[in-house]
């Protein structure tokens, strides 16, 4: 019997590749951490919590090693069926992942939703690795205190230090997960960044500029959802989207005085998606009064989520 040959790229030789899930509590950093581990805007960012409701896979390149990140939604204690939709698409993500990243955030420490999601690591077998972000906000001593802490109660294999909005720490981090996948061939095309559908992508790069535009007035129950996707023989691309809200005087605020709220998140919006795509795109936004949206399971299909029916 002989061993199975290497698995091998012309480029690079002998490959290794699998998927990482991060997890963490609301707001910790985790799609700032994707974009700079992935190289490229993957998940929207913004300074409202739970703002990644579905998994949204970034795909890094590095020493020979295909690494696909699952950033997952913010886990916390849900109230709403939306919330538990999220909680339960984050551990979902986390369930067949190769390596399990959890990420803290160093100013905040280990206390609520963090500490909550400690608890239940226990039972995930899983390699896990920690990962303390801001750490440049936070004196070194507090930084000890706060690994041993969490080192305490789940078996860490390695704890690592960074600061995601600097890209700090990035690189060592990336070569301890190149060696922690398994070997085996590359799971998608080398210039690939994400595995997120155009439709979805599209939906959430303009809930982004949702997110950035309206802040406090935002009505946190609100969706986009991309109605049609059309291809143009000029190389642009039509996209036509809904953004769902629960009431008159929602649809009030997205609207603006005489449009001009919807028209500058539209705009920006298009923006980012052309430069995302790297071709001309044409953008039509409509709002919608839809008051039983968070209990249709069209919604949560649209916005990569399961629905979980009431019990």
């Amino acid at each position: 019997m002989t061993d199975a040959p290497e698995t091998t790229t012309p480029e690079t030789g002998a490959t290794r590749s699998g998927f990482v899930a991060l997890l963490g509590a609301p707001n910790a950093g985790k799609s700032t951490l994707v974009n700079q581990l992935v190289g490229a805007k993957v998940s929207i960012v913004t300074h409202k919590v739970q703002t990644t409701r579905a998994i949204v896979r970034g795909i890094a390149t590095h020493d020979s090693a295909q690494i696909v990140f699952v950033d997952t939604p913010g886990i916390f204690k849900p109230k709403r069926r939306l919330d538990t939709a999220m909680v339960t698409t984050a551990w979902g993500g986390a369930k067949d992942a190769d390596v399990i990243l959890v990420l803290i955030d160093a100013e905040r420490g280990i206390r609520g939703d963090a500490a909550a999601i400690l608890e239940r690591l226990k039972d995930v077998r899983q390699p896990k690795m920690l990962i303390l972000n801001k750490v440049d906000r936070v004196k070194p001593e507090a930084l000890l205190a706060l690994t041993s802490a969490a080192n305490e109660q789940v078996d860490f294999e390695r704890t690592f230090m960074v600061s995601a909005l600097k890209a700090d720490g990035i690189n060592d981090l990336l070569t301890a997960l190149a060696a922690a996948v398994p070997a085996g061939p590359f799971l998608y095309p080398e210039d690939q960044a994400a595995d997120l559908p155009l439709r979805l992508l599209a939906s959430e790069v303009t809930r982004e500029q949702v997110f950035l535009q309206l802040h406090q007035e935002l009505p946190y129950e609100a969706a986009v959802e991309t109605d049609k996707w059309e291809d143009r023989p000029d190389g642009s691309v039509r996209v036509e989207q809904t953004i769902h809200v629960q009431r008159d005087g929602q649809r009030a605020i997205f609207l603006g005085k005489g449009g001009a709220r919807i028209k500058q998140i539209g705009a920006r919006a298009r923006h980012e998606l052309g430069q995302m795509l790297e071709r001309p795109v044409h953008l039509f936004l409509h709002v919608k009064v839809s008051e039983r949206w968070a209990d249709d399971p069209s919604h949560y299909r649209a916005i990569g989520l399961d629905y979980e029916p009431k019990r």
